[in-house]
């Protein structure tokens, strides 16, 4: 049998295939125009630069994002500890903490925001202070950017749990009764 020997190929043709494949690479592909804002594009037929997004496009976290703005979370113990320490945080410096619009921020001067316990607020849905939130209202600002939408819903079942507090009967409490002294 005979065996055949595999040929190296010399190394001056692996220096000049190298050689050849480096050669096409130019610095376009590593210095590529980069267009300014509202620069014209002459690549594009309306010559901008700014593209518009395909139809049916959906960031990835806005379905989410929307699913937690349509459906509110079961409230629990946990869901009104969070309300309570959010709305602290952002309700209480115009809102005070009772919800009676005597905030601190009020007591230097801002227009005074209603009382979460006046009968108009009380029969308002949740959406609407949630929506409040969200949009903002009258001098309030929108809150949609600094308080995530959980946060709000924690919030608006903290905002309820204060005006139940506040307007509470006896009656409406089973078993209240007997515990009174």
């Amino acid at each position: 049998m005979r065996r055949t020997r595999l040929r190296t190929t010399p190394p001056l043709v692996g220096l000049a295939v190298a050689t050849l494949l480096l050669a096409g690479c130019s610095g376009s592909m590593v210095d590529q125009k980069r267009y300014r804002t509202f620069e014209k594009a002459a690549l594009w037929r309306d010559h901008s630069e700014a593209r518009q997004l395909p139809d049916g496009t959906v960031a990835q976290s806005d379905r989410d994002r929307t699913a937690a703005i349509e459906t509110p979370p079961p409230v629990d113990a946990a869901l009104l500890a969070r309300g309570q320490e959010r709305y602290a945080i952002y309700c209480a410096p115009c809102h005070g903490l009772g919800g009676d619009g005597d905030g601190m921020i009020v007591q230097r001067g801002f227009p005074k925001p209603p009382s979460y316990h006046t009968k108009r607020l009380r029969a308002a849905p949740a959406r609407h202070v949630f929506d409040v939130i969200t949009n903002g209202y009258g001098v309030m600002y929108s809150y949609a950017a600094r308080v995530p939408p959980r946060d709000r819903w924690a919030i608006v079942a903290y905002v309820r749990a204060l005006q139940m507090s506040r307007n509470a009967q006896v009656a409406d409490l089973p078993n209240a009764r007997e515990k009174l002294p």
